[in-house]
């Protein structure tokens, strides 16, 4: 499995960006997917999560209601829509597999992922 994150760069406080990470194999719609970060000098952190179906998300309280997570299982991919951006969500971002198929509540514990992407940079700085 290979994940291959793309999207992130250099934005204003206050804007919008959309990551995307494109997942190789067959298998990929049986599994919840999610998006992690590391802010600089920081531990990383769980961002959201979306079953296998797409029917259940879940967000970190720190994006709720900013951040969007979606995927399109016919097309390996999984989305992170972040809008209204603040400088403190600079981080590299990661998308990551579960290690379990269709688990039907997504988990925010970074031990239950297994498949990781390499991370996209997003910096919000005016």
């Amino acid at each position: 499995v290979q994940l291959v994150e793309s999207g992130g760069g250099l934005v204003q406080p206050g804007g919008s960006l959309r990551l995307s990470c494109a997942a190789s194999g067959r298998t990929f719609s049986s599994y919840t997917m999610g998006w992690f970060r590391q802010p600089p000098g920081k531990e990383r952190e769980f961002v959201a999560a979306v079953t296998w179906s797409g029917g259940t998300t879940y967000y970190a309280d720190s994006v709720k209601g900013r951040f969007a997570i979606s995927r399109d299982n016919a097309k390996n991919t999984v989305y992170l829509q972040m809008n209204s951006l603040k400088p403190e969500d600079t981080a590299v971002y990661y998308c990551a597999r579960d290690s379990v198929a269709g688990r039907y509540s997504p988990s925010p514990r970074g031990a239950e992922y297994a498949y990781w992407g390499q991370g996209t940079q997003v910096t919000v700085s005016s």
